[in-house]
C-alpha cells in the first residue's frame, strides 16, 4: 500500500511496510511514538519539493476544491504507474475519486486511513530527510498566509459586504437628511414662515434659500433656475408681507451653511444610489428584477450575505424583517404577520389589501429561487428573474380580475360566458289539496298509531280514548261560539244602560212627579184598610 500525503513544503509518497499492524486502529498510535518505530511501519518512496510559495499556493487551493494539480499529475504518473497493482491512501475521499477517474487508480479512504495520516504527521520531520524543521515551518507560515489572503480576496461574501455597507449608508443619509432639512425649515421658517407652506420640495427649498438668504432679496432677485414662473411670482409676493421676525445675517449665514451641507448630501446620496443599483445589477441581476435594488439589498444585508440568503426557505423570505411581530404573534397566539421587507416591492404594493398576503407569498417563492440562481449559478443574465415575474403578475392580474379567467393550459383564454334565456314558470292553484275535514291533532295520530300496534285486550280502552278526544274536540268547536255570544250580550247590555241615562237626562221632572203621586195612591189605601179592619 502506498500513502499519498501533502505537506507544505511539498507531496511525499510513502510505502507501507507492515500492513497487519494498520489493522488495529486503536493501538496504531503507539506505532508514532518515536520515529524508529514511525521508520518501521512506513518509508518515504519519493518527494516532490515546491519550488516557491505561489506553487505551493496552487497546490493547496487545488485539493482544497479537490481537482489535481499538474505537479501531482506528474508525480502520480511516474511513481505511482509503476505500482499499479497497490492500493493508494488518500486523506480526502473527494481528492481518491478524482484521481480513480482520471488515473484509473484504486485508492482507499478509511477510518484506518486517517489514523495512519495523523501518526505520519506526529513524525513528519524523522520520516521526510533533507528538510529542516526550520524550513519546514518557514513554509507552513507562508502557505497560510498566502492562503488567507487568497480566499480573502476571491470570497463571495467580501463582495456581497460592499452592498450592505451601501444600503447601511443610504439609510443613514435618509434620516440625516430628514433631520437636516426638518431643522433647516423649523429655523428659516421664523424669518419667513410662508415660504414652506409655497415650497414643498425639500431639496428646492434648501436651494432658494441658499440663493437669495434674506427675504428681502426675494423681490430683486432671479429664481427662474430654481423655480417655475408662477411659484416665483408667489414667493415674491409672499415676501413682500411676511409675518416673519427679523434675523441677523450671522443667523443668515448658518442657515445658508446648513442649506450646503443638505444639499451635499443629496446629490452623495444620488450618486450612492446609482452604484448600489449597478452593484446590484452585476451580483444578484435576477434578484433586482424581481424586487428592486433597494428591497434586494435590504434582503441581502438582513441575512448577512446573498449565499445565507439563498439558504433561507421561501417561508423565512417572506417574513424577513419582522421577526418581532412573529415571535409576539406566537406568544400572544395569533396571526403572524404576512410580510416583511418584501412588502415594500412594487408587485405587492400594487396589489389590493385583500391580495397581499397571497401576492406577498407567491413573490417570496420566485424570489427564493431568483436568489439561489444567483447565488450558486455561473449565469450573469436576467432572463430567469424577468420570466418568474411575468408569472407573478399574470397571477395578480388573476386575482384582480376576480376569477374571469378560466384555468387552462395557457392561462390566457377567458372564460366562456354562456348566453342569458329567461325562463319563467307560471304557477297554478290545485284545489285538489283543499279539504273540509277538521285536522286531526297529534294526539289523536298517536292514539290511532297505538290502536293498530295493540292487540285485541286493548281495544276497550282504545274506543274510551276515542270518545274522549271526540268531546275534546267538540269543546273546541263550541268554545269560539260561546264567546260571540257572550260579546253580543254585552253590546246590548252597554246599548241598553246608554239609551236609560238619556232617557234621565231629558225628563227629569216627569219622572219625579210620578213617583209621588204613585206614593200618595198607596197611603190613602193604607188609610182606607185601617177603619175596616176595626
Amino acid at each position: 500500500m502506498l500513502v499519498l500525503f501533502e505537506t507544505a513544503a511539498g507531496y511525499a509518497i510513502f510505502k507501507v511496510l507492515d500492513e497487519k499492524k494498520l489493522q488495529e486502529i486503536d493501538s496504531l498510535w503507539k506505532e508514532f511514538e518515536t520515529p524508529e518505530k514511525a521508520n518501521k511501519v512506513v518509508k518515504l518512496k519519493h518527494f516532490e519539493k515546491f519550488q516557491d510559495t505561489t506553487e505551493a499556493l496552487a497546490a493547496s487551493t487545488a485539493l482544497v476544491e479537490g481537482k489535481i494539480s499538474k505537479n501531482l499529475k506528474k508525480i502520480l504518473k511516474k511513481i505511482v504507474a509503476k505500482d499499479a497493482h497497490e492500493q493508494l491512501a488518500v486523506a480526502d475521499a473527494k481528492l481518491g475519486g478524482v484521481i480513480k477517474e482520471k488515473l484509473n487508480l484504486s485508492c482507499i479512504h478509511s477510518p484506518m486511513v486517517t489514523e495512519l495520516m495523523r501518526g505520519i504527521r506526529s513524525q513528519v520531520e524523522g520520516l521526510i530527510t533533507g528538510l529542516p524543521s526550520r524550513e519546514m515551518a518557514a513554509m507552513c507560515l507562508g502557505l497560510a498566509h498566502s492562503l488567507s489572503r487568497y480566499k480573502l480576496k476571491f470570497s463571495p461574501d467580501k463582495v456581497d459586504t460592499m452592498i450592505v455597507q451601501a444600503i447601511s449608508l443610504l439609510d443613514d443619509l435618509d434620516k440625516e437628511l430628514n433631520n437636516y432639512i426638518m431643522r433647516c425649515r423649523e429655523w428659516y421658517g421664523w424669518h419667513f414662515p410662508e415660504l414652506g407652506k409655497i415650497i414643498t420640495d425639500n431639496l428646492t427649498y434648501c436651494k432658494c434659500v441658499r440663493k437669495i438668504g434674506d427675504r428681502k432679496n426675494f423681490s430683486c432677485s432671479d429664481l427662474s433656475e430654481v423655480l417655475p414662473e408662477e411659484v416665483e411670482e408667489e414667493v415674491k409676493a409672499a415676501a413682500e408681507i411676511s409675518m416673519g421676525t427679523e434675523v441677523s445675517e450671522e443667523d443668515i449665514s448658518n442657515i445658508q451653511h446648513l442649506c450646503d451641507q443638505v444639499i451635499e448630501i443629496s446629490d452623495y446620496r444620488a450618486q450612492l444610489y446609482d452604484y448600489l443599483k449597478n452593484r446590484m445589477m452585476a451580483i444578484a441581476p435576477n434578484l433586482t428584477v424581481m424586487v428592486g435594488e433597494l428591497v434586494g439589498a435590504r434582503l441581502i444585508a438582513h441575512a448577512g450575505s446573498l449565499l445565507n440568503l439563498a439558504k433561507h426557505p421561501a417561508s423565512t423570505v417572506q417574513i424577513l424583517g419582522a421577526e418581532k411581530a412573529l415571535f409576539r404573534a406566537l406568544k400572544t397566539k395569533r396571526d403572524t404577520p404576512k410580510f416583511g421587507l418584501i412588502y415594500h416591492a412594487s408587485l405587492v404594493g400594487q396589489t389590493t389589501a385583500k391580495n397581499k398576503g397571497k401576492i406577498s407569498r407567491m413573490l417570496a417563492a420566485k424570489t427564493a429561487l431568483t436568489i439561489r440562481y444567483d447565488a450558486l449559478g455561473d449565469s450573469t443574465s436576467a432572463e430567469m428573474g424577468a420570466e418568474n415575474r411575468l408569472k407573478v403578475e399574470t397571477r395578480l392580474r388573476h386575482l384582480e380580475e376576480k376569477g374571469i379567467r378560466r384555468i387552462s393550459g395557457t392561462g390566457k383564454a377567458l372564460a366562456r360566458a354562456d348566453k342569458y334565456q329567461h325562463k319563467s314558470e307560471v304557477k297554478t292553484y290545485d284545489p285538489s289539496g283543499d279539504s273540509t275535514l277538521p285536522l286531526v291533532p297529534g294526539k289523536r295520530k298517536h292514539e290511532v298509531e297505538e290502536e293498530e300496534t295493540a292487540g285485541p285486550g286493548k281495544a276497550k280502552k282504545a274506543k274510551i280514548v276515542e270518545i274522549k278526544v271526540e268531546e275534546e274536540e267538540e269543546q273546541e268547536q263550541e268554545e269560539p261560539v260561546k264567546r260571540k255570544k257572550k260579546k253580543k250580550e254585552k253590546k246590548q247590555k252597554a246599548q241598553e244602560d246608554a239609551t236609560w241615562m238619556e232617557e234621565e237626562k231629558e225628563e227629569p221632572s216627569t219622572s219625579v212627579a210620578a213617583e209621588t203621586t204613585e206614593k200618595k195612591k198607596k197611603k190613602k189605601k193604607k188609610i182606607k184598610e185601617e177603619p175596616e179592619d176595626d
